[in-house]
């Protein structure tokens, strides 16, 4: 399945485009209408993924603001242990529980909130919630799960669907955020439910499980005296893990038999629900071959797996006043100073001429390299549209320093909506 099909069949997608100027080559190129995205009461879930250090974080941010600041009552849920976003909200600190930001303007009636991942804790949450008391308890103090919930792999994407689903149930929010882990694999909350499920449903669990099934010592004999070589087995599990761990295995196993449906049956919804119309994708990258070498990675991810693609967000893009002077006009004045001089320059002038010409030189030489920059990007740029022609794109212009409080994510979200041929709302 190609992007095209799959930016054609999303409700997300084409809506909220509209047709914009053209780049050399490529005809009309569609554009993101972030706005129109987040103003949307039909969309419910924004998920931004995409390689690390593209400005993803902040790009969540920013929309989690101007959102809020149009209306809506928005929950910024980050997978990044970064505390760049708190810092940027003006928290001291983020957990397991969605935490007000203060500063946000809620004349237009709405609210942000954020919230970080704790996998641990989100992992007993589901412990206490879907068993008795004496059961979890025996759960949440079992040395083996202990192990498994602070950093099995695949656990903390398996908790982030799990921690998406509880939000949306819940039912209370207009909009949800997600920031994902910054890494090739910023994805792999969509395998995770599949690789968890794989865990607990495969042989290793079931031979773990049937002991405990058998019950008493009818169970360890079985363990031990089992068919097809089951105590060979066993002892060498016992020399790898030690006696000890085997046995926290097998109480683990035990007592979280009648759960391992239940995690499989909830983590199939919440990925039906990131499937779902309501559902927007963002792919978050920079100007950059490897950043949109990766964008193009997650595009054709998302088509295949058949999940909503809002668009693209191409973070730090350079622009000039004075780009209609090329870099090579600029290297040849600067080479004419350099070997003439400034023939005009007034005889009485206070400036030296040596000065004056060297300072003009090197700006000029300073507005060709922006111009190669500006002409690498743009190459990159449109690279990439010639293969994802469909997927709209919001480009935001780079800002002279790091953002680092709600003016700098406002600023974000000005000019993720300031996009050319998008009517401002």
């Amino acid at each position: 399945m190609t992007a095209r099909t799959a930016g054609a069949g999303s409700a997300q997608a084409q809506p909220r485009t509209q047709a914009h100027g053209q780049a050399p080559g490529l005809g009309t190129l569609p554009v993101l209408d972030v706005d129109a995205l987040i103003d949307d009461p039909g969309t419910r879930i924004v998920v931004c993924c995409g390689a690390g250090g593209v400005g993803k974080t902040t790009t969540a941010a920013a929309l989690g603001v101007r959102a809020a600041e149009r209306g809506r009552k928005v929950v910024v849920l980050t997978i990044d242990p970064a505390r760049r976003l708190a810092q940027s909200m003006g928290l001291t600190e983020l957990d397991n529980t969605p935490r007000r930001v203060e500063g946000v303007d809620g004349a237009p009636g709405g609210e942000l909130h954020a919230m970080m991942l704790d996998m641990k804790r989100t992992f007993d949450e589901i412990v206490e919630a879907h068993t008795d008391p004496e059961r979890a308890r025996a759960i949440l103090e079992n040395p083996f799960y202990q192990s498994l919930s602070a950093g099995f792999a695949g656990t903390q994407e398996y908790m982030a669907m799990e921690k998406l689903g509880q939000l949306r149930a819940g039912d209370e929010w207009d909009l949800i955020i997600v920031d994902t882990p910054p890494s090739r694999s910023a994805l792999d909350f969509l395998d995770a439910p599949k690789r968890l499920g794989s865990f607990l449903d495969g042989r290793f669990i079931r031979l773990l499980t049937a002991p405990a099934k058998a019950g008493g010592r009818a169970g360890m004999k079985f363990m031990n005296l089992g068919v097809s070589g089951l105590s060979v087995f066993t002892g060498l599990l016992n020399k790898l893990l030690g006696t000890g761990l085997l046995r926290d295995m097998q109480t683990f196993v035990a007592a979280m038999d009648t759960m391992f449906g239940g995690f499989r049956t909830r983590a199939d919804a919440t990925y039906r629900l990131l499937q779902a119309p309501g559902t927007a994708f963002l792919v978050v990258a920079a100007p950059e071959r490897d950043a949109l070498r990766e964008a193009a990675y997650f595009v054709e991810r998302l088509a295949a797996d058949r999940m909503p693609l809002a668009g693209l967000v191409l973070n730090r893009m350079h622009g000039s006043e004075a780009a209609h002077l090329s870099a090579e006009r600029a290297l040849a004045a600067a080479e004419n100073l350099e070997e003439e001089g400034i023939v005009d320059l007034p005889e009485d002038s206070p400036s030296s001429p040596a000065t004056a010409e060297r300072l003009a030189a090197g700006m000029l030489r300073l507005h060709a390299e922006r111009m190669h920059v500006l002409a690498r990007e743009r190459r990159t740029r449109d690279r990439f549209a010639a293969l994802h022609p469909e997927v709209p794109v919001a480009e935001v212009a780079a800002l002279p320093g790091d953002v680092h409080d709600l003016e700098g994510l406002r600023a974000i979200g000005g000019r993720l909506a300031e996009q050319p041929g998008v009517e401002p709302a």
